[in-house]
Formats: C-alpha cells, structure tokens, sequence
C-alpha cells in the first residue's frame, strides 16, 4: 500500500499548468510540515502534484501560508540530467486536498466559523431548541 496523509501550509501560491497532450489541469505547490516529535523544531518539505478540477480549485482558492490536508501516495521519477547524471525526483501525487485554514488567520477563528454550530445564522426550517427540553 502506497498512502500518505500530510498536514501543513502551502510554502509559496500553486502554479497551474495544462498538459500538452491532454489539455488536463495540473497544479504545483510545496507543502511544509513539522515534525510533531523532534527535540527541536524541524520541517519537512514536500512537493505535491494535484490533476483534474481538484488542480483548479487549490489553484484558485489556496495560496501561500494556506493550511491544508493532502491523501496521496509517494511516487518517484528517475531522470537524467544535462550533465548526464542521473537524479531522482520525489513527489507526492495527490487524491484529495482539503483546504484547513487560512493565512494571516489564527486557527481559532477559523474553526470558530467553520465548525458545526459556530455560524449565527439559523436555518429557519428548524426549530430552537434550548438544553432545558432535552430530557437526558
């Protein structure tokens, strides 16, 4: 199994591109994520390739310090370079991105609009109803 699960904030804006051959959408983008346990603070960066209309949305709506969640699976291009060498390129191909929070916001106010209940708004089709009814 080939799976990977990345939690991180977008280190410049996505680039969007079009295939040649196809005309299919791809998007670009570096994602930095901390190591939760290192002694000291380390990062890691990943490329990560997203195609189809899920590549336009996070070109359009993410952009650099954006937090966002990646599923993927690791895959590796060997390649040679001008000089003849060989190198190796290792990226994250990307099944779903889910956009997490903003730059410049603090994650508290983001989950504050974004969770279930946070809004002020109400739904007129239901009814208010106040903790002293419920019978548990």
């Amino acid at each position: 199994m080939n799976q990977v699960i990345l939690i991180g904030r977008l280190t410049a804006d996505p680039e969007l591109r079009f295939a040649a051959s196809t005309g299919r959408a791809v998007t670009n983008f570096r994602l930095a994520v901390d190591r939760p346990f290192s002694k000291e603070k380390k990062t890691d960066f990943f490329r990560i390739v997203v195609w189809g209309k899920q590549a336009e949305a996070v070109a359009k709506y993410l952009k650099k310090g954006s937090q966002c969640a990646v599923n993927g699976s690791i895959q590796i291009e060997q390649y040679t370079d001008r000089d003849g060498n060989n190198r190796y390129s290792t990226d994250i191909v990307a099944n779903q991105v889910e956009f997490l929070g903003s730059p410049g916001r603090s994650q508290d106010s983001y989950e504050e609009e974004s969770s279930f209940g946070g809004s002020q708004e109400m739904d007129s089709d239901f009814p208010v109803v106040d903790d002293e009814d419920i019978p548990f």
